[in-house]
C-alpha cells in the first residue's frame, strides 16, 4: 500500500471538502481513452451531495452513505469511492436478487452489502476516483480500502457498478468477479445536424422517425429544451408532479425526493437540459438530462397526459438533436429499451464488479458470470446487425 497512506470513512460526502472531491472525481487531463469522460456529472460533489441533503439517500432508504477515502501524509485527498451501505438492491439497475436469495436458501445473509456507485443512475463513468496527481499506489490502496470495510462492517460482499473499462479491468486483476451488461446508446458520427443523422438511416427507419416527430406535436404539444437560469421553479414543479406520477406506477415509489430536483437546479442548473412538453398552456410530459462534456445522459422521465410518440420525442430526439447541436459525442438514455434500437441508438457494453468472499458462492458466481459475458457478447453483436443504418452501419464506440 502507499506509504504513509490513510484509508478514512465519510458517513456522509459533506465530511469531504468539495474541491479536493473533485479533483478526484473529474481529474484534469482525463478523457475517454484512459480514466473516463472529461467531465462527469454524476460523481460531482454537487450531485452526491443533492442526494444525500434531499433525503433521497441515508434514513430509511436502505442506502447509507459509507464513502471510502485515500488521502496523503500530508491529509490531502489522493483517492475515492462513493459507497453505500445497502439493505436491499432497489435501484441499482445490475440485478443480483437471485445471488440474495441463494444466500438466503443456504441460511447466510446477503445484506448488507456494500454498493460503490452513483444511486439511482445506469450510466458509466468513473467510480474508483483518483486524483491526476496522485501516487501509482492510490489506486490499489483505495481497492484494498473497500475490501478492508467491508470486512470491518461485516457485509456479504462489494459490488461496483457501471465502472469505466479500465477500472473494471483493474478490479478484475484486484480479485473481482467481471460482469458485463448492455446499453443503447447514441452515438455521434459528426452529423451536421439531425436531418444529416437521418440520411444515414434506412429509408423505411427515416420515413418511421420523420413521422413519430410529426405525430408527436400533433395534438398542439410544443416543447422547450431549458438549461440554467432558464429553468425555473415552475418548471421543477411540473417536472416533479410528471416524475412522481410515472415513478408511483413504474416502482410503487418514486427514488429521488423534490427537493433533489430543487437543490441540483440550484446548484447544477448549467449541467441540466431539461425538455419539457405542452399543452394549452399547460406542462404535461418532461425529461431530465444531465450534460457532460462528452455525453448527454438521459435520466428521468414522466408525463400526466398520455400522446402518441410523445416519449420518444422528449426523451430520445430532442436529446439527439441537442447532442450534435453541441458537439457532444454521444447520448446516453438510461437502463434497458430495445425500442431504442430502431431509433439510432446501438448496443454497447457496461460492467460492474463483484467482490464475493465466500469462496462457495464466488465460484458458482463467476461460472454465471462467464456464461453471462459470452451472452452478453453475442447479443451486442446480434443488435449491431438488426441496426437501421444503411450498411455499412456507423461502428460503435466502446464504452471508456
Amino acid at each position: 500500500m502507499q506509504t504513509h497512506a490513510v484509508v478514512r470513512i465519510a458517513q456522509s460526502i459533506a465530511e469531504v471538502d468539495a474541491a479536493q472531491w473533485d479533483r478526484c472525481a473529474n481529474p484534469a487531463g482525463s478523457d475517454t481513452a484512459g480514466s473516463g469522460e472529461r467531465f462527469n456529472p454524476f460523481v460531482t460533489h454537487a450531485f452526491l451531495s443533492a442526494l444525500e441533503t434531499s433525503r433521497s439517500v441515508g434514513g430509511r432508504t436502505g442506502w447509507m452513505p459509507t464513502h471510502v477515502l485515500v488521502d496523503d501524509a500530508s491529509g490531502r485527498l489522493q483517492a475515492a469511492a462513493p459507497c453505500y451501505v445497502k439493505a436491499h438492491s432497489m435501484g441499482e439497475y445490475v440485478f443480483d436478487h437471485a445471488w440474495a436469495d441463494a444466500y438466503h436458501r443456504a441460511g447466510l445473509d446477503y445484506y448488507p452489502k456494500l454498493q460503490v456507485c452513483v444511486p439511482f443512475t445506469p450510466a458509466t463513468g468513473r467510480r474508483l476516483l483518483v486524483a491526476a496527481d496522485a501516487e501509482p499506489t492510490a489506486l490499489p490502496t483505495l481497492i484494498a480500502g473497500l475490501k478492508a470495510w467491508r470486512k470491518k462492517i461485516e457485509a456479504s460482499s462489494v459490488h461496483v457498478t457501471f465502472p469505466t473499462r479500465e477500472e473494471w479491468t483493474a478490479m478484475g486483476e484486484a480479485g473481482f468477479l467481471l460482469r458485463t451488461g448492455q446499453q443503447f446508446h447514441f452515438i455521434n458520427q459528426g452529423y451536421a445536424d439531425f436531418d444529416a443523422f437521418l440520411e444515414t438511416l434506412a429509408s423505411r427507419k427515416r420515413k418511421m422517425i420523420r413521422r413519430e416527430r410529426r405525430d408527436a406535436l400533433a395534438n398542439g404539444i410544443t416543447i422547450e429544451a431549458l438549461t440554467g437560469d432558464a429553468i425555473e421553479p415552475r418548471h421543477w414543479k411540473a417536472f416533479f408532479e410528471f416524475y412522481s406520477d410515472t415513478g408511483a406506477r413504474k416502482w410503487g415509489r418514486p427514488y429521488l425526493t423534490r427537493a433533489f430536483f430543487e437543490t441540483v437546479g440550484r446548484t447544477m442548473a448549467d449541467r441540466i437540459l431539461l425538455v419539457m412538453a405542452k399543452r394549452d398552456e399547460r406542462y404535461v410530459a418532461g425529461a431530465i438530462n444531465f450534460i457532460g462534456d462528452e455525453a448527454l445522459y438521459g435520466r428521468n422521465w414522466g408525463c400526466i397526459e398520455e400522446h402518441p410518440f410523445l416519449h420518444f420525442e422528449v426523451c430520445y430526439y430532442r436529446a439527439i438533436d441537442w447532442a450534435i447541436a453541441h458537439g457532444l459525442k454521444r447520448v446516453e438514455a438510461g437502463a434497458q429499451g430495445e425500442h431504442k434500437l430502431t431509433r439510432g441508438y446501438l448496443a454497447v457494453p457496461t460492467y460492474s464488479a463483484h467482490e464475493i468472499p465466500d469462496k462457495r458462492f464466488a465460484r458458482a458466481i463467476d461460472d454465471y458470470l462467464s456464461r453471462e459475458r459470452a451472452a452478453i457478447d453475442e447479443a451486442i453483436e446480434e443488435y449491431g446487425e438488426l441496426a437501421p443504418f444503411k450498411k455499412p452501419a456507423p461502428s460503435t464506440i466502446e464504452e471508456a
